[in-house]
């Protein structure tokens, strides 16, 4: 199999790094907007660097890997539907529902196959939350608490390419509310906060947002996210039910101290940051995208799932920036 892979900088090489060790892959070619960048990624890891993004299309390749920057996504979306080839593509979409919605025409309209970067999908512990909570383990969910904290801020350049802390950080919440519990989200009421660094407000983003979501057979769920969290990278959700309740990301690596006097240790290794917490998870996702082009599995992610992230993310902004409950039929679907 031959696979090209666009944009080779943190994510992409990393995708470029397990691609490139993947049985079934054959051949990989990349291309990124700096070409140097693409032909020291193809240096170290004995693949094909492209001129351009050109080339990856004009060369002959089974599918197509997308790792660009987002404002490119939707574009090579489209070509590669054009193209007829089967595409990965790394979250969002676009980052609105114009363009989103219009990749997903063009894609429709090909009849070709898109999976949406949503790696938490393959993660271990949110797939045993999701067996536990279908399987009638918890009883009747009626809590969901789900939280994202970034080590760090990002640079100040990233924040008005973002989309804003909803849109970009806590979408995969959002998707993974919808996935564990199979419900859909019918009304939100978020607020965020700009009393951090002074780019978040200059960028008219917030740097720590919550959310209260009501899923439609009555379950609540909160949605919290910070880009402020020097202790680590702290990823969890913790599902309530009548019966039980689990939390999913809570190990030896967690960046949470107790203040109880028998409480368990601080993490002596707290999660730097997403790659590191999420590796496995990325290598299955792409495992799983060379199945789906191999016609051995159906898509675990396509981009209609995107939209339902994507569509709650636009809500949450909508309530923050009017202070008021919205409901998700008033965010266009189509």
């Amino acid at each position: 199999m031959r696979i090209g892979l666009i944009g080779t900088g943190r994510i992409g090489s990393f995708h470029a790094g397990v691609l490139s060790r993947h049985r079934e892959v054959g051949a990989l070619l990349v291309a990124d907007a700096d070409a140097a960048r693409a032909v020291a990624v193809a240096d170290q890891l004995g693949v094909t660097a492209a001129p351009s993004v050109d080339e990856i299309f004009a060369w002959g390749v089974d599918a197509v890997v997308i790792a660009s920057a987002t404002s490119a996504h939707a574009e090579l979306i489209g070509r590669a539907a054009r193209a007829g080839l089967p595409t990965f593509c790394e979250k969002p979409i676009a980052l609105d529902l114009k363009g989103t919605l219009g990749a997903l025409r063009e894609v429709d309209a090909a009849g070709n196959a898109l999976q949406l970067g949503f790696m938490r999908r393959f993660d271990a512990g949110y797939t045993a939350a999701r067996e536990l909570v279908r399987s009638g383990g918890l009883g009747r969910l009626h809590t969901v608490r789900a939280m994202t904290s970034d080590p760090a801020p990002p640079p100040a350049a990233y924040l008005p390419l973002s989309g804003g802390l909803y849109r970009d950080c806590l979408v995969h919440d959002f998707d993974m509310l919808r996935w564990v519990t199979g419900r859909e989200v019918v009304e939100v009421y978020a607020v965020g906060s700009d009393a951090g660094p002074a780019m978040f407000r200059e960028a008219g983003d917030v740097d720590t947002a919550a959310a209260v979501l009501t899923l439609d057979d009555g379950t609540l769920a909160t949605a919290t996210a910070t880009r402020c969290n020097a202790a680590g990278y702290d990823v969890r959700m913790e599902l309530a039910g009548e019966l039980d309740q689990v939390s999913v990301g809570l190990d030896d690596r967690t960046p949470i101290t107790s203040t109880e006097p028998k409480g368990p240790p601080a993490a002596e290794r707290p999660w730097p940051g997403f790659l590191e917490r999420f590796a496995p998870a990325y290598e299955a996702e792409l495992d799983a995208f060379v199945q789906l082009v191999r016609g051995e599995i159906a898509n675990p992610c396509d981009g209609t799932e995107a939209l339902h992230a994507l569509r709650i993310a636009e809500a949450c902004e909508l309530s923050r920036r009017e202070r008021r409950p919205v409901r998700l039929a008033e965010i266009p679907s189509s």
